[in-house]
């Protein structure tokens, strides 16, 4: 009795490994491009809401990142919702496997950023002005790293979040000051990037699923 329990343990620990690795070698396909794109206006009304209302972002820290923290909080409930969302629509019964992978692999990325501003708040607080670059240098790795579940063209957006981070480290050390629009620019071109991207490569699924329906159509005719 104890054998029989022992293989159909081992047998289930190895659909649940079959299954893992089939979400792996899947391209993810659920982003959605309208919810990229919300979350890039977001992050342009936010940067103009900061522009408009603090004369000096610099010397309101709590503020300046507290209202970022909670919009990178509603885009991440938004990007989730959208993802678990389509996953079940588009992958069916690998839907939780694929958006576990997609979670770990832009988990380490996003702890990393966190870890940074807790760091930088208690201990460094005068430098401050370097967690925007920082953070979106985060977001490309964070990328780059998921580009292997990710559609093909993504590696693109990463680029983009890891060259305006530097250059935003750059231009943010001449001053040394919070800025709303170093923060909010390079994520709302990101993101609008991204919705791109993700738009165009749907479509393109889309149409090489109506090609192979068709095909399949010839096929019986």
């Amino acid at each position: 009795m104890r054998d029989t329990h022992g293989d159909l343990d081992r047998a289930l620990a190895d659909i649940v490994a079959i299954r893992m690795q089939i979400a792996r070698d899947t391209a993810f396909r659920g982003l959605g491009a309208a919810t990229l794109a919300a979350t890039g206006i977001l992050a342009l009304v936010v940067a103009g809401g900061q522009a408009l209302l603090f004369d000096d972002p610099t010397a309101r820290p709590v503020a300046f990142f507290g209202l970022w923290i909670a919009a990178a909080v509603t885009a991440c409930i938004l990007i989730g919702f959208e993802a678990v969302r389509r996953s079940r629509q588009v992958h069916s019964g690998l839907a939780d496997a694929m958006v576990f992978n997609a979670i770990e692999s832009f988990l380490p990325a996003g702890g990393a950023g966190l870890c940074l501003g807790l760091v930088f708040a208690r201990f460094a607080p005068d430098q401050l002005w370097m967690l925007p670059g920082l953070w979106q240098v985060l977001v490309g790795l964070g990328l780059f790293a998921s580009a292997r579940i990710l559609p093909r063209t993504v590696p693109l957006a990463a680029a983009w979040y890891l060259l305006a981070g530097l250059a935003v480290l750059a231009l943010a050390s001449e001053t040394r000051h919070l800025s709303p629009w170093l923060m909010g620019l390079p994520f709302a071109v990101g993101q609008g990037l991204l919705a791109i991207l993700i738009h165009r490569q749907s479509g393109h699924g889309e149409g090489l699923a109506d090609g192979c329906t068709d095909g399949d159509a010839d096929a019986d005719l």
